[in-house]
């Protein structure tokens, strides 16, 4: 892969970092509130047990999106390691380049298509 190339993907994830960043804090803030009131006892609902059972469902929800998210900001790390490393773009199971499309689509992966799939299907 170029310098150029590299360049191109770190400013990729570089941007995919900004923004996910951004959105855990967020999830951060949110989170933190929601359970400041729940902490305080004073629910922006009625007291009635179907509104807080909404808003503990709706805080669950925040916070697995957030955990997800967290797990990308993980991954797009780790690629960015691999970018000042010089392993980028090089599939983890067969060492075979991963193709271009293919990081355009998932700047962060780190196997080829082929061994993805066979990943998925159980069989590497």
């Amino acid at each position: 892969m170029t310098k150029k190339e590299l360049k191109h993907f770190e400013e990729l994830l570089l941007k995919k970092r900004e923004t996910l960043v951004h959105e855990l804090g967020y999830f951060g803030d949110n989170t933190v509130r929601a359970g400041a009131r729940d902490v305080a006892g004073s629910y922006p609902y009625s007291e009635h047990p179907a509104d807080q059972g909404t808003e503990s469902m709706e805080q669950e929800q925040a916070y697995d999106l957030a955990t997800r998210e967290g797990r990308y900001l993980f991954h797009i790390d780790e690629a960015l390691e691999r970018i000042k490393d010089g392993t980028y773009g090089t599939c983890n199971t067969c060492s075979q380049q991963i193709g271009k499309m293919r990081l355009e689509a998932v700047p962060h992966a780190r196997m080829c298509i082929e061994c993805k799939s066979k990943e998925e299907k159980g069989l590497l």
